[in-house]
């Protein structure tokens, strides 16, 4: 397996030379040349797996570069009962007969980022002490990658994390998360702006090759692959949870900002994976609705950006979206990067009308958004009806889900984040606090450990730069 860059100026590269990366040296985002492609009768050997097994089966298709012995026992070592609270790993709350939602947050954080970075931990340490090096992870967060990536990095030999984060733009929990980590390789960076000039930042560091190299910069934001990887299993997990015989069509419906989530669910589809619809759900930040419904993707300023009541999904910049462009586009590097050099000039682009036509009818994608007023009501109706509490941005996912639904055709809901993490809302939805897992009742009681700075590109590598070692 290779991978190369979304814009054509990388040469191909093993996956271990990719992992601890984000943005390819030509500043596109690294795929693998081809998609591994599974049969039917492959499909039906994965189906009765355990997830550690099917884990194993889908992972080692696109890593090659790690003896299988190791790969497996750090897949093992990832998916516990101990870390996820259950052999199942993603079991699925079936609310009716057609109607799912597969639980991806029962990790360490309550966020389904947990099901990708518990295993990039394991995989960057096993990486770095393979070559005897260290890493300087720099990342973005606006609410639940930095927490899933801190508590997947804290400790790690070889490893420090500088996460930036909106100020005052998380919700209470989603920051005590962070900032009571106490650990000597942590860093948390609280930026005076919204998440998408956190996530401008980071990408400027990554894009100073200079700096990168001496000071070893890696990414474990959702451009990072090894992450895409990893969600691609509880796709296939879900899948043969709920089809009654491989073959049959299902429906997800993602919740996305970044668009990192529902890329691994357009690689599951892409390797063979019976998918027929997949539905993006936004909240009023909703860039990648309009993509989907109109063919324009045309990223907003920092000053068109909201602050909603699902924050995790306050972002007008999918990063992803990179990724399944350059599918639709017939991968070709030089057209995608002429395309996203548009972008980066904040002017954006229109597809073409073929392109959008088979955005629609070869690739299934679908899309929907929900305001305020739609996340209360979803929540409401899910608990008054099923009797489940869910989370502001599952609720998001319930009502694009419920606008897609197909009679006879399946839809899987995939779960974000646990309520406990959004109290304020979930009060005023339900009047009443949500179920708090009492590992974390009183973690917003604990000292914080945090450092505010401006949106200064100068200031955060002067920053690193004394930190780093």
């Amino acid at each position: 397996m290779q991978y190369i860059s979304t814009r054509g100026g990388m040469s191909p590269k093993k996956f271990s030379e990719i992992l601890l990366g984000g943005l390819a040296p030509d500043g596109g985002l690294v795929v693998p040349d081809q998609y591994p492609q599974l049969s039917a009768d492959d499909l039906k050997t994965l189906a009765g797996k355990s997830y550690p097994d099917l884990a194993f089966a889908i992972i080692s298709r696109f890593v090659d570069d790690i003896p299988a012995a190791d790969l497996k026992a750090l897949i093992d070592k990832t998916y516990t009962k101990a870390a996820f609270g259950t052999d199942e790993i993603t079991p699925l709350t079936r609310l009716e007969d057609d109607l799912f939602i597969q639980q991806l947050s029962n990790g360490p954080t309550l966020a389904f980022k947990d099901m990708a970075m518990q295993l990039l931990g394991n995989l960057f340490e096993y990486v770095l002490n393979r070559a005897g090096e260290e890493i300087n992870i720099v990342g973005a967060t606006s609410g639940d990658t930095g927490s899933a990536a801190e508590y997947a990095m804290r400790g790690k030999k070889g490893v420090r994390v500088f996460m930036l984060s909106p100020y005052g733009k998380m919700s209470p929990f989603q920051r005590a998360q962070m900032f009571t980590l106490q650990d000597e390789n942590i860093f948390n960076i609280s930026v005076n702006n919204m998440f998408d000039a956190c996530q401008d930042m980071v990408k400027a560091v990554n894009n100073d090759a200079a700096f990168k190299a001496k000071y070893k910069i890696g990414a474990v934001n959702s451009i990072n692959w090894g992450r895409v990887v990893a969600q691609v299993v509880y796709y296939f997990k879900g899948y043969f949870a709920v089809a009654k015989e491989v073959g049959e069509p299902v429906d997800f419906c993602v919740p996305s900002g970044n668009f990192g989530n529902i890329c691994a669910a357009h690689v599951a589809r892409q390797m063979g994976l019976p998918i027929r619809n997949l539905v993006v759900a936004t909240n009023e930040n909703d860039v990648l609705d309009e993509f989907f419904k109109t063919g324009g993707y045309h990223p907003r300023g920092l000053d068109q950006t909201y602050e909603t009541s699902s924050p995790s999904m306050d972002i007008t910049k999918a990063s992803n979206l990179e990724r399944f462009v350059f599918d639709l586009t017939g991968r070709d590097g030089a057209k995608l990067a002429a395309l996203w050099h548009t972008v980066e000039k904040a002017k954006g682009f229109d597809l073409s009308p073929a392109d959008f036509a088979r955005m629609h009818d070869e690739y299934g994608f679908r899309s929907d958004r929900s305001t305020h007023a739609d996340r209360i009501n979803s929540i409401r109706e899910v608990f008054n009806t099923y009797g489940v509490q869910i989370d502001p941005h599952t609720a998001d996912g319930y009502h694009a889900a419920k606008a897609h639904r197909q009679a006879g055709v399946k839809m899987v809901i995939m779960e974000t984040a646990l309520p406990a993490k959004f109290e304020a809302t979930m009060q005023e939805a339900l009047g009443s606090k949500p179920t708090m897992p009492a590992a974390v009742a009183d973690l917003e009681k604990l000292p914080q450990r945090f450092d505010v700075m401006d949106s200064d590109v100068q200031t955060l590598k002067d920053y690193v730069a004394a930190r780093a070692g």
